[in-house]
């Protein structure tokens, strides 16, 4: 199995584990929120680079910073959390780490739970 794949079903399954975490804690899945997916490049050149093909394809809206000496992009989604969705664009980000040579950290996000 390609490293790439196995990324993915690894990913797959963190995710779901805190989709299931989240859902334990009242989280509403179908309300839109601020979704952050951190990545970390090698260097502030790649770092920059990635920042830019990510905003000029609208993957989402990227930004990045150094932070304790590391390289971090921050990619920022106004989208709901439901499992297909936030499957599917953090599969996005593994490809992208994948492709770049960059380490993908995961993503989070405020709760939506009903008051």
């Amino acid at each position: 199995m390609s490293e790439v794949v196995a990324a993915l079903l690894d990913n797959a399954y963190q995710d779901t584990q805190l989709l299931i975490s989240n859902d334990q804690q009242g989280d509403i899945f179908s309300e839109f929120r601020e979704v952050d997916f951190t990545l970390y490049s090698k260097n502030k050149e790649k770092g920059e680079l990635i920042v830019s093909f990510i905003n000029d394809n609208n993957y989402g809206k990227a930004s990045y910073e150094e932070v304790e000496q590391r390289h971090r992009i921050t990619v920022v989604i106004n989208m709901p959390t439901t499992q297909n969705l936030i499957c599917s664009v953090s599969g996005l980000m593994v490809c992208l780490a994948a492709l770049y040579d960059l380490e993908y950290d995961g993503w989070g996000c405020a709760l939506k739970i009903n008051t």
